[in-house]
């Protein structure tokens, strides 16, 4: 029997109890009155039937979205093949420290680059004014110029740090790759740039941070201490300091923004974001596309370790 003619039947089939139970309920009272009351009580038990059949279809459309979801996530899974672990927890927990800093120092920095601004006023005023956005300002601070120092003993100290060191170093391949990727970009190579472990665009990122960490800390350390500098050094040289750390908070802010964001979290390929800054992860296919250098070393590696294995 076609769904249609079935839900018909199950309808028709309510009805008849309906009117049987109306119809012992009403019996002994006068004919109007016993028709108003059976029309009243039909209709209310059918809105109440219809009420209970749109919550029961709303509930199976929720639990087929939900399913079909998993499907979906499943399949995606299947495709996306083994994960590598390119990230330790040190170097995850430093790119924590160092962005929750860089988000405190931009939102309590650029309220003071631009008063007059309605946003501005809004911010301070969040943090419970001037006075208090200073100290949540220099909080930032502090954070950032832990990270410096924990980065720069990562890299001496551990293997990973030095090794990542090395390669994050600019080499005159980086040049060729950035020259490949303009002309893949337009459409003059059909292949895009083989990368290792980093490509040109996160040695950029890496140098940047450094590079501004240096002016950031520097010339905020001297308008921090400024009673302290002024025993030692002109009043220029607390001027020249705040033009540094005024405009390299912009330009930070802007490359954070358009550059790092972009490639990171809003390229078409991981928007609406990654999450490998918590998990440190990537996917075969992630592997593939966007490191198929380091892969290949993982999976030469991975042989040449079962090879000795199985020669023992």
């Amino acid at each position: 029997m076609p769904e249609d003619d079935r839900n018909d039947a199950t309808r028709d089939a309510v009805g008849r109890e309906i009117d049987a139970a109306v119809d012992e309920q009403v019996s002994g009272l006068p004919p109007e009155q016993a028709d108003a009351l059976r029309e009243k009580i039909r209709l209310r038990v059918r809105e109440e039937i219809e009420r209970d059949l749109r919550a029961r279809t709303t509930a199976e459309r929720r639990e087929a979205a939900r399913l079909a979801k998993e499907a979906r996530k499943k399949e995606k899974y299947a495709e996306e093949g083994e994960t590598f672990l390119r990230f330790n927890r040190n170097f995850r927990f430093q790119h924590i420290v160092m962005f929750s800093s860089v988000i405190l120092l931009i939102v309590t920095g650029m309220p003071l680059k631009f008063p007059n601004f309605l946003l501005s006023r809004f911010v301070i005023n969040f943090w419970g004014g001037i006075q208090h956005s200073t100290i949540v300002h220099r909080i930032g601070a502090g954070m950032l110029i832990y990270f410096m120092v924990h980065h720069f003993l990562y890299t001496i100290l551990t293997r990973d740090g030095r090794r990542d060191f090395l390669l994050l170093l600019p080499k005159p391949g980086d040049a060729k790759d950035i020259v490949h990727n303009i002309r893949h970009f337009l459409g003059k190579r059909p292949d895009k740039p083989r990368f290792g472990r980093f490509s040109y665009i996160e040695k950029f990122d890496y140098w940047a941070v450094y590079w501004g960490c240096i002016i950031m800390i520097g010339s905020g350390l001297f308008l921090w201490f400024e009673t302290y500098v002024l025993r030692f050094l002109p009043k220029y040289a607390l001027d020249v300091a705040h033009e540094m750390h005024s405009d390299e908070a912009m330009l930070a802010t802007l490359a954070i923004v358009i550059w790092h964001f972009y490639n990171v979290h809003f390229n078409p390929d991981r928007f609406p974001g990654t999450l490998l800054w918590w998990h440190g992860r990537m996917s075969e296919h992630e592997m593939r596309e966007e490191h198929p250098l380091e892969l290949e070393e993982i999976v030469a590696r991975r042989a040449r370790e079962s090879a000795e294995v199985a020669n023992r």
